[in-house]
C-alpha cells in the first residue's frame, strides 16, 4: 500500500529541475550570458553622446 501511495504523489517542479542535469547546465550557461548581455547594454546605453 505504501508503494501505492508513493508512486501517485507528484514530484515539485523544483526537484524535477534539480534533478536533471542538462537543465542545470542550460540555466547555468544562458543565464550569466543573458545577464551580462543585459548589463552591456545597460553600461552602452549610459555613456554621453560625444558633442
Amino acid at each position: 500500500m505504501s508503494n501505492q501511495e508513493h508512486t501517485n504523489e507528484r514530484v515539485p517542479v523544483m526537484q524535477r529541475v534539480l534533478d536533471n542535469p542538462f537543465l542545470l547546465l542550460f540555466l547555468g550557461v544562458t543565464m550569466p550570458t543573458v545577464l551580462y548581455i543585459i548589463w552591456g547594454i545597460i553600461e552602452i546605453a549610459q555613456i554621453p553622446v560625444a558633442p
